[in-house]
């Protein structure tokens, strides 16, 4: 997860470039943003809906995104946040979610633990 120091802990995300696959975007974001280099991916899921509605604080615009959500599976490297975007980053166990998380987000890292527990008890 990453937060604009002292702010409100998220995950990656961002806009698709030209010609850029979804996959191609967050492997790109991830590594600018955070140092990881993505390997491999698994879909999570695709959202939309009132929560995910922004605001531009400065001029009140409001979009509505839509939320294409990976699990990562491999990475190469250690979180090294880029210096110049007051960024900072770090690995969460999902049993030790941090206090200030974006909703949405939290939600949907409950969802998994929750997911992944049914699979670990199937086995």
């Amino acid at each position: 997860m990453s937060r604009n120091v002292g702010g409100t802990w998220t995950i990656p995300g961002g806009a698709l470039q030209l010609n850029e696959s979804v996959e191609e975007c967050i492997t790109r974001i991830v590594l600018e943003d955070i140092g990881i280099k993505i390997m491999k991916l698994k879909l999570f899921g695709v959202y939309s809906g009132k929560e995910l509605i922004n605001r531009v604080e400065v001029s009140g615009d409001e979009y509505h995104p839509v939320a294409i959500v990976y699990v990562c599976t491999e990475y190469d490297g250690e979180i090294t946040p880029e210096n110049n975007q007051a960024i900072e980053a770090q690995f969460f166990k999902l049993n030790q979610l941090p206090e200030q998380i974006v909703p949405f987000i939290k939600n949907k890292l409950v969802e998994l633990k929750g997911q992944l527990t049914k699979i670990k008890d199937s086995y």
